[in-house]
């Protein structure tokens, strides 16, 4: 239980001691699968989203108010904010929505088993918080047949919604069946509008060195073409070297 511990500050407003609260128990419990899931979310969206401020994270607890302890969501997303330069310092070490200024766009809570009330107590409190939308990953069915959820927040509540595409952040979530990690399975994942996935880093290298062995290979075909018009000429009795 988080004590009420306030501190004064000059504008004459209270906000909680950062001393005081858990930012973090060092004591995870995950599972291989939501781990990799984990890893494919938040650093798709670094190696896609360069031009863009942002701060994702997974396993990072949010403090959303000073009565209640932080909720650790899988993953979170929030937009136009940046961890501080000083992270090492305690009030900079989770995500406190007093000191960000705001909640987090998006919540991802990914289904492990049926203890975790992703559909109970967790919605109740990221709606409270008024994260923009909340999302339940139920890869294994353990909830219900619905493998994907999405909520949105429209005014105080939560409504569930069929549309993938999250206007307020400008990114859409798909399922995809592919590798990752030396993994083959079915992933969350985001895209843009038209489907296409953010691609990883590895998938971003991998896309560079296909464009360059197709630049090299094109390269070597004119070159080729090039050796087999000279040749032609030659036997013509023309001297390629002398055509300007």
């Amino acid at each position: 239980m988080v004590k009420q511990t306030l501190i004064d500050t000059d504008n004459g407003f209270y906000i909680p001691d950062a001393d005081k609260l858990i930012t973090e128990d060092d004591t995870p419990v995950d599972n291989f699968a939501s781990a990799k899931q984990q890893r494919l979310l938040v650093g798709s969206l670094y190696s896609s989203l360069q031009n863009q401020i942002f701060l994702a994270e997974s396993n990072v607890g949010v403090y959303y108010t000073d009565l209640k302890p932080a909720i650790v969501p899988d993953v979170f997303l929030s937009l136009n904010v940046q961890v501080p330069q000083n992270w090492w310092e305690k009030h900079n070490r989770c995500y406190m929505v007093w000191r960000f200024g705001k909640p987090p766009e998006v919540a991802i809570e990914i289904v492990s088993n049926k203890v975790g009330d992703e559909l109970g107590e967790k919605l109740r409190i990221y709606e409270h918080m008024r994260a923009s939308y909340y999302i339940v990953y139920d890869p294994t069915n353990q909830l219900s047949e619905e493998t994907l959820r999405i909520y949105e927040l429209r005014g105080m509540r939560y409504y569930q919604t069929s549309e993938t595409w999250l206007e307020q952040v400008g990114l859409g979530l798909t399922l995809w069946s592919g590798e990752f990690e030396a993994r083959q399975d079915v992933w969350l994942r985001w895209c843009y509008q038209d489907g296409t996935v953010l691609p990883t880093g590895d998938e971003r290298a991998q896309i560079a060195e296909q464009r360059t062995s197709n630049a090299e290979q094109r390269a070597s075909s004119a070159e080729q073409r090039a050796t087999q018009l000279a040749e032609k000429l030659r036997e013509m009795g023309i001297n390629p070297d002398t055509i300007m």
